[in-house]
Order: structure tokens, then sequence, then C-alpha cells
């Protein structure tokens, strides 16, 4: 798997080199073209003909080459539909994507007309849509972006963004890649459980603080008094150093990098989607795999949509679904042309392995980094009779620069109805992290589902 930052890579232009390859001017050019007078007569007959033919090209190809010209620019701003029976899951989400911006409530769908006629049905859930926009645009958070899919079809419950330092960012926030952070975790433990070297109840003795980000001593354990953990425990707390020795020392190199492909980095999960490509650099040296296996790899970013995606088929038992923006087509008779269908795009684990993550990220809600947002005062869960899989991560970025805070969760763990992945961006001061977003989220899904 060829290294990302190898992908851009380009032979330099070189201007100096071009002008030093450059002649001087013959003194002679000039005689030659004033003895080019019969070039000169021809080329009077020939320059009108040729920019008649330019002018009336536009009006003539489309005789001459059988189709309608359509414009590339206004063709990507208002995205049209020759015939919904052609679309797949790909193709209608790439349309659905493009109309997103004016969809609008009808009852209790949102739609969006299609240009040349016909109405694509959302499958976006209002009451989780507006709880999300409303909770951001109430704590004016810098950057928000929030992705909920149902993971057994593969449908978009909910995409919302929000930007008060950068109102132009909330158009491709759901896209863009960005820093991972500890949900990489999920990806460490896939690649050491299903080698069956340990299982959720494995201790793993450690050396450093839980969130110790200097990884080069986390292998050199001491003779007497390291500390040790289980994997489950580790998880809900998300230990840095437990997770860095799971990469390094029990699952390899190779397990971790085969691993984050098979869960669609690298390469184009969701091809003709805007999706950008989840990536996953390779690391160099011992150090830089405990800090990838940690979530402090800066180089391991994944777009909103994908971490949902990846959520929803822990959920699913290790299938991963295609997510699907468009539930139906309609045509201007209001008769359905094209109604959603669930699309296996891949398997990532085994479901033995999907439901041991499952167990170990119920620990995030109950007793490890997200419980305060899930709990009151006094103890009590803000979501009761709802047993949450989670995991938070969290690190500093730069595009934009803030802290990076993500929350990605579904539930409930015994029949899961919804997946999400929410990423808040703060700056200098902050009044909410991801994990309150989500757990609004959730809240309004479960409260209505009653």
């Amino acid at each position: 798997m060829q290294d990302f930052k190898h992908l851009t890579s380009k032979g330099r232009f070189s201007l100096s080199a071009l002008t030093k390859q450059r002649k001087a001017p013959s003194r002679n050019s000039f005689k030659r073209l004033d003895e080019s007078k019969p070039r000169k007569k021809r080329l009077r007959v020939l320059l009108p003909v040729l920019a008649a033919f330019i002018a009336a090209y536009p009006v003539f190809s489309p005789v001459f080459l059988g189709r309608t010209a359509v414009s590339s620019v206004q063709g990507e701003a208002h995205p049209t539909v020759k015939d919904p029976r052609d679309l797949d899951v790909f193709s209608s989400f790439r349309l659905g994507a493009g109309l997103f911006p004016s969809a609008r409530l009808e009852g209790d769908r949102f739609t969006a007309p299609i240009p040349d006629g016909g109405t694509v049905v959302f499958a976006i859930n209002n009451t989780i849509q507006e709880r999300v926009k409303e909770v951001m645009a109430q704590f004016d958070v810098p950057y928000g972006v929030f992705v909920a899919i149902e993971p057994k079809s593969g449908k978009v419950l909910a995409m919302v963004s929000h930007s008060s330092a950068s109102p132009g960012w909330e158009e491709r926030a759901f896209y863009g890649v960005y820093p991972m952070a500890s949900l990489f975790k999920i990806i460490t433990a896939t690649a050491a459980l299903e080698q069956g070297k340990v299982t959720p109840d494995t201790v793993i003795p450690f050396r450093g603080g839980l969130y110790s980000e200097s990884s080069r001593h986390w292998s050199s354990l001491p003779k007497r008094g390291a500390q040790e953990m289980d994997l489950t425990t580790a998880m809900g707390k998300s230990v840095n150093p437990v997770f860095g020795r799971l990469a390094s020392d029990i699952a390899g190199r190779e397990s971790v990098l085969r691993c984050a492909e098979r869960y669609g980095f690298n390469h184009y999960l969701l091809p003709g989607t805007p999706v950008q490509p989840s990536k996953a650099e390779h690391p160099q040296t011992e150090d830089d795999l405990r800090l990838m296996g940690a979530g402090l790899g800066r180089e391991v970013k994944i777009s909103p949509v994908h971490a949902a995606v990846m959520m929803a088929a822990i959920a699913n038992g290790g299938t991963m679904l295609a997510p699907s923006l468009v539930d139906e087509i309609r045509n201007t008779k209001n008769e359905v042309t094209y109604a959603h269908k669930p699309l296996t795009i891949r398997s990532i684990a085994a479901p033995e392995v999907a439901n041991q993550l499952t167990r170990m990220l119920s620990t995030t809600v109950t007793s490890g980094t997200s419980r305060r947002a899930f709990h009151d005062s006094h103890g009590r869960p803000r979501i009761a009779n709802v047993n949450i899989a989670a995991k938070t991560g969290s690190i500093n970025g730069t595009d934009p620069e803030g802290h990076y805070s993500w929350f990605a969760a579904y539930a409930p763990v015994e029949d899961p109805q919804i997946a999400l992945a929410a990423l808040v961006i703060n700056q200098d001061k902050w009044k909410i992290k991801a994990p309150y977003l989500g757990e609004q989220a959730l809240e309004a899904f479960f409260n209505r589902s009653r």
C-alpha cells in the first residue's frame, strides 16, 4: 500500500531551465515573415471562416454529436437524472448530496425538487436533525458536524453541520477528512482480537500515564510496579499506552494496516460520491506504530460520513453497508421511480469480533470518557434503559485549527437502531464537546421512539 505522502509528488517545473533553452530570435525571422506574402493572403480567407465555425459550434454541435450540449459547471450545480431506474446507491448519494442544501420539510419527510422534474425524498429523521441543529446553534460551535445512520439499512438519518467561525466550511464538512484521534483504537482492537491473541478480559501491563503522548517508553516495562488494565476498561477510558502496546507488541504492524484497509482506509470506499477517502499513513518506526495504535497518528484521517458508516458496520455484526442519503425518487406524477435497497460493500470483522468490540465499547458511557455527558449530577443515566456502545476521541488539528472532539456510537447494543458520529472543533474557548452533542441526538431519537 503506497504511502499517501508520495501520491502527490510531481516533478518541479523550472522556469529558468526553460528560458535557458530558448534562443534569441534570429534577425532574419522578420525577413522570412515579410517574404511569406502568399500565406498572408490565405490567412485573410481562412481566419474569418474559422471564426465563423467557432461561433456556430455550440449551435450545430448537438447535430454532429447526437446529444444535447450541457455545461459541466451547470451540471455540478444542478444535478440531473436521465432515468432514476439507472441509479445505484452511490450515484443516488451524489445526487442527494447535490440537492441536500435545498431540502425542505414536507410533512414528516425532507424533499428537494430535481431541476429536470421529479422529487428526491431523503431518509432524514427530522427529530434528530432539528435537535442537533438547535444544539449547535445554541452553543455557537466554531465547527461542528454530525452524521447518523440506520445500521441495518444504511439510510442516513441525519446530516447537520454548523460553523460560527467560517460559514462556508459547512457545505463540505460531511465529506472532508479530519484527524481520527482515539477512534482508531477500535481498529487496533479489531486487529488484535481477530488474531485470537487477546480477549476483552486480557490484562495489559503498561508504563506511563493513562493519556501519555510520549510512546517511547510504553513497552519498556519496569521490573516492578508496572500499571495494568484489562482491554475493556482501557477502551472505555481510552488509555493510550495500552493500545500503543496492543498495536506494536501484540497485533503487529502488518495486521494493523490490513485491518485499516478492511475498514476502508486508503482507497475510495464510496466511489462516485463527494466523500473523500480516509487515509492511514504507514508508520515508519515502532514509535510511529504505537502512536497510530493509540489514536495519536496525526496523518490518520477520516470523514464524519465514514466514521458513522464504520460504527454502523460494527453494530451490524461486522457487515458494512453503503450509506444512502436518498430514500426514494418520485416523478412528476408522484410515482416512485427509485427506492433504496441496502447494499453490502464489505465485511470489516467477523460477528464474534464485532460482539467483543461492542462489549468493550459499552464501558465508554457507563464508566469511561463520556460518562459525565450521559449521567446527571446524581449519577442517573439521562437516557434510561438504553445500552450504548461508544468511543470518544480528542486531538489538536490545523485544518481547521482547533481542538477536535469526536464521539461515535450505536444503540441499543442488543438491537442497534442508530449509529452516529459527531465532531466538534473548538478553539480558545468551548462550551460543548462531541459527547454532549451525541447524547442530545440519542435522547431525541429514543424519546421519540417510545
